[in-house]
Order: structure tokens, then C-alpha cells, then sequence
């Protein structure tokens, strides 16, 4: 299948968890949310290098978790850019020559499950870019500036988007090259590679594979660690 290389990115300060410390380095169980990310992946046989992408503050206390959590898989902690596009396309720039295939993953989502990895990652394969989602549960609205309700989508037609998103990687450098050189900024990597015209399908996960990013995100996220996946999954 060729070398499979990971991007987890941590980069962000998480302002809208209203701490003072980053949401990916609070206390999840006994660990921080982002050793529980890391290690998912570090167990998972067919990875072959994780690179690690965080605030220019934090690059010292990653890889200090890189030792002290065994995490042999990650060969680079590097520091971010200004956007999260920017920290994606260092972490491109740092994957192993011989990589083939690249998963690109929120470091504040520890629950995903390793069978929707490997759908994930099998309908990439298949397609050359794929990402997780789940259908949306509740009914969408699309509203003007001025909160007024303009028009009311199909919901069989909406999915949430989720990580980890999965693609061929020199496809995925190629999306990237082109944003830089269009001066583009997208919302997640799938955006990219729609724009130049590759179509991404969508392989369906679960609603407990949650982006941990707000104060209330914290309890339903134990009671998920200790409930859904067990301690001892992560």
C-alpha cells in the first residue's frame, strides 16, 4: 500500500474553551487529550511516522510527551503556522520521501475508532481523498448577518465533517500548492482538494469521535473515555 504517514495538528490555542491552557494539553483521564490522540495512532500497526504539529511555545512539552509516553512513531514536533493550513502544509513538508498515503487529524479528537481509520483510509485507496463525517442530526438554517432565516436545507444532504481525513499524498500537496499560490485559505484540507477539482467522498463514522472544544465538550468527553471506548483503548 505504501508508506502511510499521519499530521496531527495541536496547533491551535482553543480560546473558545475559555482556560488558560490550550484545550489539547488539559487533563483527559490521567493524560492530556493530546498524548490520547498520539497514542491512538502510535498502536495502530500500519502507521509508519506520525508528525506532530503545535504551538511555537509548546514544541519543548510535545516532545518531552514523545519521550516519556514511549511515542516512537512521531518524528517530528514541529511548530505551526498562522492558520491551520499553514500547519498542515509543514507537516506535508515533513513527511518520509517514500510516504504514499496521509491521514491529517485534529489533535483534540482521541476518540476515533481504529475500523473508521481504516475505512477512511481504504476508501482513500480507492478514490485518492476521503474524509470521516457523520449525517447531521439537527435541522440547518442558513442565516443572513442580521440572524434572519434565509432558507432552510435538505438535511438528508448534510454531513459533519470530522478527521481524520485521508488522502494519496502528493494529491494533497498539490491541493496545497495551489491555495498558496491562489493566496486561498480553507476550512479543512477536503476543501482544497475539491477546488482543484478531485471529488472527496465521504466514508461515515460516529458521533463520538467529538472535536473537544469547548467547557462543555470536557464531561461528555470522560464519560465517552470511561463508557465508550474504556480507558484501556486509548
Amino acid at each position: 500500500m505504501g508508506k502511510l504517514g499521519v499530521i496531527i495538528v495541536a496547533a491551535g490555542k482553543g480560546s473558545r474553551m475559555g482556560t488558560a491552557e490550550s484545550k489539547q494539553y488539559l487533563q483527559l483521564g490521567h493524560k492530556p487529550i493530546l498524548v490520547h490522540t498520539l497514542q491512538l495512532f502510535q498502536n495502530i500497526h500500519e502507521v509508519d511516522e506520525i508528525i506532530l504539529v503545535v504551538g511555537g511555545t509548546d514544541v519543548d512539552r510535545c516532545r518531552g510527551y514523545v519521550q516519556h509516553y514511549a511515542l516512537s512513531k512521531v518524528t517530528h514536533v514541529l511548530a505551526g503556522g498562522a492558520e491551520r493550513q499553514d500547519s498542515v502544509r509543514r507537516g506535508l513538508d515533513s513527511l518520509q520521501r517514500d510516504t504514499t498515503w496521509v491521514l491529517v487529524h485534529d489533535g483534540v479528537r482521541p476518540f476515533v475508532k481504529k475500523e473508521h481509520v481504516f475505512g477512511c483510509l481504504e476508501k482513500a485507496q480507492e478514490q485518492d481523498a476521503a474524509v470521516l463525517a457523520v449525517p447531521v442530526k439537527d435541522t440547518i438554517k442558513i442565516v443572513d448577518t442580521e440572524k434572519r432565516i434565509q432558507s432552510t436545507p435538505d438535511r438528508r444532504s448534510l454531513w459533519a465533517i470530522q478527521t481524520p481525513q485521508a488522502f494519496r499524498l502528493s494529491l494533497l500537496r498539490e491541493a496545497h500548492e495551489r491555495a498558496l499560490q491562489d493566496n486561498f485559505m480553507g476550512t479543512d484540507d477536503a476543501m482544497l482538494v475539491e477546488r482543484i477539482g478531485t471529488t472527496v467522498h465521504v466514508v461515515e463514522g460516529d458521533y463520538y469521535n467529538i472535536k473537544i472544544t469547548t467547557p462543555e465538550d470536557l464531561p461528555w468527553a470522560e464519560w465517552i473515555l470511561h463508557n465508550v471506548r474504556g480507558e484501556g483503548q486509548l
